[in-house]
């Protein structure tokens, strides 16, 4: 394995251990994040993001491999198993990240996952009537921002 797979394979057990000081430690300073969901995070805003989904997830179970590794690229596919908190909903999500790497620190991770597939299980009728629609998408983004902006406050 190279040093970069390691970092990505660290990243991942410590999710999968819900150690979020073991994900953080993995990210650069100048670090940035997106997903579906949480656009554009900075390396502060994306340290408490795994923060405040670890410690909200209480059943929260993943699964990983490292699909691929090239020089500064590190490509991995993960599997979320959890409860959404806000409308305690059962969530199988699959997702496909892409890191960049640079000194042995993530600078930049892209997470891709399907909204659609994700709002049917976890907003349940709404996300099946409206999960398709940019409006449902950024609603739960300016909410999931706003949750991540309190939660940083506190």
């Amino acid at each position: 394995m190279t040093p970069n797979e390691d970092l990505i394979h660290h990243f991942y057990t410590s999710f999968k251990l819900k150690d979020y000081r073991g994900m953080q430690e993995c990210y650069a300073d100048n670090a940035i994040f997106s997903d579906a969901v949480f656009k554009n995070l900075n390396a502060d805003q994306v340290r408490a993001m795994w923060q405040m989904l670890i410690s909200r997830g209480k059943d929260l179970q993943i699964d990983f491999r490292v699909t691929s590794s090239q020089d500064s690229l590190v490509n991995a596919e993960w599997i979320a198993n959890y409860t959404f908190s806000a409308t305690r909903r059962p969530v199988t999500n699959h997702v496909k990240a892409a890191f960049v790497l640079e000194e042995g620190k993530i600078i930049n991770h892209t997470d891709t996952f399907g909204f659609y597939q994700w709002a049917r299980q976890a907003l349940g009728p709404t996300g099946l009537l409206l999960g398709w629609t940019p409006f449902l998408q950024a609603k739960v983004q300016k909410t999931a921002m706003k949750g991540l902006g309190d939660f940083m406050g506190r």
